[in-house]
This record gives structure tokens, C-alpha cells and sequence, in this order.
């Protein structure tokens, strides 16, 4: 098992931070949030981890010598969005966690031995243009949706992806990249549109387990939430 962590955006809403810092090594209650990911996937027995860079790439250079992790450049972050990313390091996505790295991890429900792929999924209130899931009874994921609500499942940027599936979503990045269809795509497109032959499931996390750090309002309100908690 690997995981690939995707970290080469600029993260503009973050300014000015992001003016000297990558927005996935942006420091949330102590600590980098890529850092956070890393530890929590080595605590779990990860050890091949991938981290796709493209702003500020060097900033991330430290991580090969303190974790042992595996850096790839994305040289065409500020023209594509992250399907192209992904596209870059398709060889590992199979058996494999993949992680926005914007996001915070507040605790550690990566799974040791999953059986089958997943979206780890929290329900979260008063939510904005996010990516809804809608599952059967067996919470086998059948459809998502892009919207507005409140308290539904949605994806909170971590999931795995076992074998079998990522090999087929490969199959289908690779058509992607090959029609020229793909610089306004984000890579959970390819899942979204091709879930009929995909086996991937919904894994329920707690809302307080994940947040997403997309702007200096986020940051300020995670830190002040997880100030509360202590």
C-alpha cells in the first residue's frame, strides 16, 4: 500500500501566506498539514508515500531526508487543474491512499487494511459548492453531486483506492489526457463520471476528524475550533 499526496496548487486564498508558502505546508495547530498526513500514513505502516509538488516545489525538498518520501513536479500547475496531476503519477494509483494536501487531519481514521475502495466521508453543515455522495444500502457509492446543503455526506479529500479500481481510473485519465479534454478537470471528474464500473464505497468519518483549509477564514476558524478543544 502507498499513498499519494496532492500538493501542487498556489492556494491563492491563502495570500499572504501562500506568498512564501506552499498552502499544504501551512502550519494548523502546531504542525504543517502535510506533515499531519504524513505521520498519520507512516503510524498506519505507509512507507511509499508520493507527494506531487508544482508551487514553490523547493519548499518541499526537506521532506525527501526527514520522512523518506517521494517527490514528483508538476511543472504545468498553474495551467491545469489536478487531474493532470494525478495523470503524472498514475503508476501508483492502484492499492493506494490519495490525499488532497490542503486538508488538516484532526485524527487518525486511516485504515490499515482496507478491503475495498473508499471516499472517507463526513457529513458537515452549512456547506458551499462541495461534492455531495449519494450511496445505496450497502453505502456503495452511486452517484456525486455538486452543491449547496447541509449535513450530507461529502468528499472531505482522502480516499483509497484499491487494485482493481485504479487501474481502471487510469485507464480513463489516460483517455482523458490522450483527447485533450482535461484543463478545467479535477481528477474525482474521472470517478464522478465513471462510478458504474468502479466498486468504491462510503466511509464514514466524524465532521471533526477533516477540514478543509482552502482560505485565511478557514485557517482562522480551524484554529480557533481546535484551540477550544484542547
Amino acid at each position: 500500500m502507498r499513498a499519494i499526496l496532492l500538493a501542487a496548487g498556489m492556494g491563492t486564498r491563502l495570500r499572504p501566506l501562500t506568498l512564501t508558502t506552499p498552502k499544504s505546508l501551512t502550519v494548523v495547530n502546531g504542525k504543517p498539514m502535510l506533515e499531519k498526513q504524513v505521520e498519520y500514513l507512516q503510524e498506519i505502516g505507509v512507507e511509499e508515500i508520493i507527494v506531487v509538488t508544482g508551487y514553490l516545489a523547493e519548499k518541499f525538498e526537506y521532506l525527501e531526508e526527514k520522512y523518506g518520501v517521494k517527490l514528483v513536479h508538476n511543472d504545468k500547475y498553474e495551467i491545469y487543474n489536478n487531474m493532470y496531476t494525478m495523470y503524472l503519477v498514475r503508476e501508483y494509483l492502484h492499492d493506494t491512499y490519495v490525499i488532497d494536501a490542503d486538508v488538516y487531519l484532526n485524527h487518525n481514521f486511516l485504515l490499515k487494511n482496507p478491503k475495498t475502495s473508499m471516499y472517507f466521508s463526513a457529513r458537515k453543515p452549512d456547506f458551499k459548492a462541495e461534492w455531495m455522495i449519494r450511496y445505496d444500502d450497502q453505502y456503495k457509492v452511486t452517484d456525486i453531486e455538486i452543491g449547496d446543503g447541509d449535513h450530507e455526506y461529502i468528499l472531505c479529500g482522502v480516499s483509497y483506492w484499491s487494485e482493481e479500481d485504479g487501474r481502471y481510473i487510469v485507464g480513463k485519465l489516460e483517455e482523458a489526457v490522450k483527447d485533450g479534454n482535461f484543463k478545467e478537470f479535477w481528477w474525482d471528474e474521472i470517478v464522478k463520471n465513471n462510478l458504474g464500473g468502479l466498486n468504491v464505497y462510503l466511509q464514514e468519518i466524524h465532521p471533526d476528524d477533516s477540514y478543509e483549509i482552502d482560505s485565511l477564514e478557514d485557517l482562522e476558524k480551524v484554529n480557533k475550533l481546535l484551540a477550544a478543544q484542547k
